[in-house]
C-alpha cells in the first residue's frame, strides 16, 4: 500500500476516526504523551480563538470548508 492510497482511505474514515488515527500518528512523531499532546492542543485551540477574537484571522463556515475539501479531492 502506498502512501497516495493511505491517504485516501484516511480521509475517507469517519471523523471520530480520523481524529484518533490523527492522535495516534502525532503520538508516534513526537513522543508525547496523552497529556501533553492534549495541553498543546488546548493552547492552540485558545491561540486560535484570541486571533478570532481580535480580528487576526477571518473565519471560514463550514459549508466553505467542505466545499473546498470536496474540490481538493477531485
Amino acid at each position: 500500500m502506498n502512501l497516495k492510497t493511505i491517504e485516501y482511505e484516511a480521509l475517507h474514515l469517519p471523523e471520530k476516526e480520523r481524529a484518533e488515527l490523527v492522535r495516534k500518528l502525532v503520538l508516534s512523531l513526537d513522543k508525547y504523551t496523552d497529556s501533553e499532546l492534549q495541553d498543546d492542543w488546548l493552547d492552540e485551540a485558545q491561540r486560535r480563538a484570541s486571533d478570532l477574537d481580535y480580528g487576526r484571522v477571518k473565519g471560514v463556515s463550514s459549508e466553505e470548508v467542505l466545499r473546498r475539501a470536496r474540490e481538493l479531492l477531485k
